[in-house]
């Protein structure tokens, strides 16, 4: 019996240094994933957030994530400034780096070289945080309206896992709330907010004569085949035809876009047609990503591209908390990673509402917005020309007491701005609400356009 039990024990030992052994050489890649993600998560809102790094893994990675997750251990080097996580504290390493100016980017491999070669620089033109004395947009002071505060404060209608409301009525900021942990200077991850603000930054260029929503040949590795014929408005209104993924629930291509891939435009570039150019809508992270390598391409110089959305729109609306993140090949994910204020993503929205100008100065083309909101027949009117939704959670502009011109900036996990021009409105419901929770942001939209005088 001794000899058997010592035979087993020895199968046992030899079994799990075998599976620890594949673990540490040959992870699965959905482990490589959820590694990524951690580690990119972690390093954003340590460094970008200035939160606390258990905290945001308990909370932001592992509590709302896939259960392998609450089995990943972070660690944060602050010299360095990056963040590591290996599932089991060993298993699938992945990294990600810090860099001034171009936020947090996994890193494959994540030797010293790779991540020396993608140091960033802050861009000098960084605006001047808002003076709270004055008030907002040009500071940070609110003017509450009792009504509208009240409901913004209700535990019902905020929803759980919220973080920030922020409420615009004609230019001013009459509601504000903020969870425990978190204030009106905290960096939030807008998630797919940002591909709205992707779509504006082209209205710039489209504005300074260097892109046209026509234009076709977008790619050059696209000559010569049908993916050629593909428009400027194809990929923004996302029916671009081009094979994309968009699944959350394994390794995809949005998955593997986001973690495993170091070019993200570019892996989706190689992407073959499985449609013809827009005939067919097909939400798709993967274009917004194409879409923000195509406007960085209309600068010479890699470095003016990367302080271009500072620049160019971010300082002159007094975003000042605001920071896109690039991959690490130094393109921004315009798909998906944009960190600011609640107040920041309301001016933006508030920049929306008076059409793409700011303090008289018009910096979008005159009608771009309109254009941006313009249901697309390929989508069955459920989104617009321009980066933005129509309907949110099955309510649709014109229905209920929703304005027909209403439009949503929607993001993973229960980030939403509803925007109606008609009624110089704007809600900003910032959190971390999984989609499971059954949370409808359109409830606290109808109460607050309810309450409007």
């Amino acid at each position: 019996m001794k000899g058997l039990l010592k035979t087993l024990g020895g199968l046992v030992v030899a079994t799990l240094a075998g599976l620890v052994g594949w673990l540490a050489l040959f992870p699965p890649e959905l482990l490589k994933v959820g590694d990524g993600y951690a580690a990119k998560i972690v390093c954003s809102n340590v460094f970008l957030a200035g939160r606390d790094p258990q905290e945001v893994l308990e909370e932001d990675v592992q509590a709302p994530g896939h259960p392998l997750l609450k089995l990943v251990r972070v660690s944060v080097d602050r010299e360095e400034q990056s963040v590591t996580a290996r599932l089991l504290g060993f298993a699938a390493p992945g990294r990600a780096v810090y860099r001034p100016g171009r936020g947090c980017a996994n890193v494959s491999g994540g030797s010293a070289e790779a991540i020396a070669g993608m140091r960033g620089t802050e861009s000098a033109t960084a605006p001047l945080a808002p003076d709270p004395s004055l008030d907002w947009p040009d500071g940070d002071k609110p003017d509450i309206d009792p009504a509208i505060q009240k409901l913004v404060e209700d535990p019902a209608l905020a929803g759980p896992g919220m973080r920030a409301i922020v409420v615009v009525r004609d230019g001013r900021l009459v509601a504000e709330t903020y969870a425990a942990g978190f204030d009106r200077n905290t960096p939030l991850l807008g998630w797919s907010m940002t591909k709205s603000v992707t779509a504006a930054i082209i209205g710039r260029r489209i504005a300074e004569g260097r892109m046209d929503l026509a234009q076709t040949n977008l790619v050059t590795e696209w000559n010569g085949d049908d993916r050629a014929r593909i428009k400027l408005t194809d990929l923004l209104a996302m029916q671009s035809g081009l094979d994309f993924n968009e699944d959350y629930g394994d390794v995809t291509d949005v998955t593997r876009m986001l973690y495993l891939e170091s070019d993200m435009a570019g892996f989706v570039a190689s992407k073959p047609l499985e449609a013809a150019p827009g005939t067919k809508f097909a939400y798709s992270s993967g274009t917004s990503n194409l879409l923000s390598r195509l406007w960085m391409q209309t600068f010479d110089d890699p470095a003016e591209a990367l302080s271009y959305p500072r620049e160019a729109l971010f300082a002159p609306l007094g975003m000042t908390s605001a920071a896109m993140e690039t991959d690490a090949s130094g393109t921004f994910v315009g798909s998906s990673y944009m960190y600011a204020s609640a107040q920041d993503w309301a001016r933006f929205a508030e920049f929306l509402l008076q059409d793409g100008s700011w303090k008289g100065r018009r910096l979008l083309p005159e009608g771009y917005v309109s254009f941006m909101r313009t249901p697309t027949a390929a989508s069955g009117g459920d989104y617009g020309a321009g980066q933005v939704w129509l309907q949110e959670n099955g309510t649709r502009a014109g229905t209920a007491n929703f304005p027909p011109d209403t439009f949503w900036m929607l993001g993973h996990d229960g980030q939403a701005i509803m925007i109606v021009p008609s009624l110089r409105l704007a809600v900003v419901r910032l959190g971390l609400t999984p989609s499971r929770l059954g949370y409808d942001v359109q409830k606290l939209n109808s109460r607050i356009i309810d309450a409007l005088d």
